[in-house]
């Protein structure tokens, strides 16, 4: 595999700052791990020593950089960590082997639509009756597809994922492994002294560059659809409920929670370990910070923490002052011992 120099400038439209001693790499990798046939970046001021001191090839800079290592191709971008990023993808496309077919081990039903010559189905998958398979399509090991299930083209999916009856993929989703997609949401009603089973008859609906991380768990709707809408991007370990909306390019972080019916505007970012109760608002542009709870309808542009939320310059003064607390005691008892109270 080779990249080279004059490609990943075409990739990524870096400027060149200054001549390394190679003009074709052939991997990625960290400031102090690389080596001369290796792509790096400099993201964060704190690798600058990293930086300075890497035996990489080539490395992306931001446009604050001043200082070149010697020998090491130095190409000027805004987003450095992103001009990566495309590089990885293109290492990934260079280097990933998409072989279509259906593994002998696997089990397809009769009825499946789909091209056996541009969708790959791997050792123990299972798709069941009336499902839609996309062309570019990968179905990995041990992936359970249910009935009548819709999978868009060129959609990843990693093993022992579960996609339950006629739940619908848009193109280019990628589900992580062990993910869930459509088991029934959690509901009950109290009868009779008893916990009786609402059925769960609604779908669960990924749209377009949508991509789920392990052991996340999307509950199919009451009735209706549970939405994660095009490019929103859901993190590990985290509990969508039924009939929530997702909307475009939403970030979800890990060991979120989000209760039944609540609405996520778009490009909205939701920090680890946050929870959103059901049935309220989140606007468009939102920012929960980590471990927020968001208990009432949040309006959008704003950023919030704490539990209930508060704007987060508001929550930050307050925990200014809570620390400060011990102190404003001490010095109140010496003035009440000097005012002799």
């Amino acid at each position: 595999m080779e990249l080279k120099l004059a490609e990943i400038i075409e990739k990524t439209g870096a400027r060149l700052v200054s001549k390394g001693s190679a003009e074709v790499f052939s991997g990625v990798a960290s400031l102090d791990e690389a080596s001369a046939e290796d792509v790096s970046f400099l993201g964060n001021e704190k690798y600058y020593q990293d930086y300075l001191d890497t035996k990489a090839g080539l490395v992306f800079v931001p446009q604050i950089v001043e200082q070149y290592p010697e020998g090491v191709a130095i190409l000027e971008i805004e987003n450095p960590s992103f001009a990566f990023g495309q590089i990885v993808k293109m290492v990934n496309q260079l280097t990933r082997t998409f072989a279509p077919g259906v593994h002998p081990a696997a089990w397809v039903a009769d009825d499946v639509q789909f091209n056996p010559e541009k969708v790959s189905i791997k050792a123990g998958a299972i798709v069941e009756s009336g499902a839609i398979l996309g062309d570019g399509v990968e179905l990995n090991a041990g992936v359970s597809v249910g009935v009548g299930v819709k999978i868009g083209a060129h959609s990843t999916v990693h093993a022992n994922v579960t996609i339950r009856e006629y739940c619908e993929l848009g193109e280019r989703v990628i589900l992580q492994p062990g993910c869930v997609i459509g088991s029934d949401g959690y509901g009950y009603e109290f009868v009779d002294g008893k916990h009786e089973k609402v059925d769960q008859v609604g779908i669960v609906v990924l749209e377009d560059d949508v991509e789920i991380g392990a052991n996340t768990t999307i509950d199919r709707a009451r009735f209706g659809k549970t939405v994660v809408g095009e490019g929103s991007k859901v993190d590990n370990l985290v509990q969508i409920a039924h009939n929530v909306k997702i909307g475009k390019h939403s970030l979800v972080v890990a060991q979120t929670g989000i209760a039944g019916s609540a609405e996520i505007g778009n490009y909205v970012t939701i920090a680890a370990q946050s929870g959103v109760a059901g049935h309220i608002k989140i606007g468009d542009k939102a920012i929960l910070l980590g471990r927020t709870g968001a208990t009432k309808s949040l309006d959008g542009d704003a950023m919030y923490m704490g539990m209930p939320p508060r704007l987060a310059k508001d929550e930050r003064k307050s925990m200014v002052m809570v620390a400060r607390l011990p102190q404003i005691y001490q010095d109140l008892k010496v003035i009440k011992k000097k005012l002799d109270l």
